[in-house]
């Protein structure tokens, strides 16, 4: 009996070895589309996205926002998403931009639309919180996602129509790196998603979609099954609105609920929370008031953090993505992955 049962744990030890030894095997990036795709099985693992690449973290003093370097830095850190900004120059490309102007991010000054491609390649980025200008210029959609491929998920926050995200996804393809985007749009009724649907369908599949839901609109779990059997989600944005004069959130609001989780749980999608700050907004805009200023200015990150990761969020979204790593790290709410293939950015065939 006894050597029945060391057979079996030798067995049972080959198994684990031999499934580590393929997911190292694996890209980074297919590492963590598996946690993306697969909620359920990793309920005890917060994944961290980094605000616009990263760049707003630790006072807004390290990187640019939405910079190739920023992007550098989240995957260093071990972040699982980085989030990015699309906008479009005078000739139609794709440009990685959070404002319509050039004046708070870069060295130029004026309208993105304004400016050609060519025009924009001559404007440096500057890291918001010491004004110093960088080596680093705009980049292209294309640029971007080469430099995320094989290596970090990348969400795509589109300042467009809706319509142009085929022209984003389609570039992804050419990459071979469609299903590592994930791209949103905000949903509060029948209409907006049948119009977000349609756009959807024309795409086609092969790439992430994440709805954003917030209870200015939405108050119940109800709407957020009617939008899982529309899009067959793998995570959902979920907003808690916080006015100027609220104390901080107690429940997580009228989203943030018991049916709320454990219809995530049925449909096995993310719950995915937003801590970053808005400038002339009260703290935690997004998040009740639980946000990143709570956690790094206050130093309370367990009524950040943990509050939100034991509300059910699977996903936090953050200007300080190396903090919320830390924390959730050294209290239990991240598992680590195993050792993948490093690939490097992609350099060629970018323009």
């Amino acid at each position: 009996m006894r050597s029945l049962w060391l057979r079996l744990l030798l067995s049972a030890a080959l198994v684990v070895a031999s499934a580590g030894q393929s997911l190292a095997g694996e890209t980074r990036a297919r590492q963590i589309l598996d946690r993306f795709e697969h909620a359920n099985q990793w309920r005890d693992h917060v994944m961290v996205a980094a605000h616009r690449a990263g760049g707003m973290q630790a006072g807004k003093t390290l990187y640019a926002e939405n910079s190739i370097a920023a992007v550098e830095g989240s995957i260093a850190m071990g972040a699982e998403i980085v989030e990015v900004d699309i906008r479009r120059s005078k000739d139609g490309e794709f440009v990685v931009m959070h404002d319509s102007w050039l004046d708070r991010t870069t060295n130029c000054r004026g309208e993105v639309i304004k400016y050609t491609l060519a025009e924009l390649k001559t404007c440096r980025l500057v890291i918001e919180g010491t004004h110093a200008v960088t080596n680093e210029t705009v980049s292209t959609l294309r640029e971007m996602l080469a430099a995320t491929k094989d290596r970090i998920l990348i969400n795509l926050d589109n300042k467009l129509e809706v319509g142009d995200l085929l022209g984003m996804i389609a570039a992804a393809r050419d990459l071979g790196m469609a299903e590592q985007v994930i791209v949103k749009e905000s949903l509060w009724n029948a209409e907006r998603i049948a119009t977000v649907k349609a756009t959807m369908d024309a795409i086609g599949g092969g790439f992430q979609f994440m709805p954003i839901i917030a209870d200015d609109a939405v108050r119940d779990a109800a709407f957020a099954q009617t939008v899982d059997r529309a899009f067959s989600m793998r995570a959902a944005e979920l907003i808690n609105w916080r006015a100027g004069a609220e104390k901080l959130t107690e429940t997580g609001g009228p989203l943030f609920t018991a049916r709320m989780r454990a219809v995530a749980s049925r449909g096995d999608w993310h719950i995915w929370v937003d801590t970053y700050a808005i400038v002339n907004k009260p703290g935690g805009f997004l998040s009740g008031g639980r946000g990143d200023e709570l956690a790094v200015q206050a130093s309370l990150p367990r009524e950040t953090y943990g509050f939100w990761a034991e509300h059910g969020a699977t996903i936090i979204q953050t200007d300080e993505p190396k903090v919320a790593i830390d924390w959730l790290a050294a209290n239990g709410y991240r598992v680590p992955y195993a050792q993948p293939r490093i690939e490097p950015a992609t350099t060629a065939s970018i323009n």
